[in-house]
């Protein structure tokens, strides 16, 4: 649905990236939202967001990457055929790289 970037794991990231995610659905959009056990989404702030939005809220048990497989894919092949293939001058080079890899 959407995606944020940064250089390093912050809550507004994750906040943002949620509330870009909500703006795409219907209002009353049936959603479950998959995660790791990542201290963002583990907040308070977070998790009430997803209970105001009536969107389940499911995380993968720790040490687990069977449980989110598709999306470790995802981030395996991404690896393979953009991060390893190419060198990047800043990080601002690579958010623009990395949106025309995902679009």
């Amino acid at each position: 649905i959407t995606y944020t970037i940064g250089s390093r794991p912050t809550y507004s990231l994750v906040s943002e990236m949620l509330e870009k995610a909500l703006e795409r659905l219907p209002e009353n959009h049936q959603l479950l939202m998959h995660s790791d056990q990542g201290w963002h989404y583990q907040m308070r702030q977070y998790v009430r967001t997803l209970e105001s939005r009536a969107i389940v809220q499911s995380m993968s048990r720790k040490g687990n990457c069977y449980d989110n497989a598709v999306i470790e894919n995802f981030f395996g092949i991404m690896k393979s055929e953009f991060l390893y293939m190419k060198e990047f001058e800043c990080i601002e080079h690579f958010k623009i790289e990395l949106e025309k890899y995902i679009d």
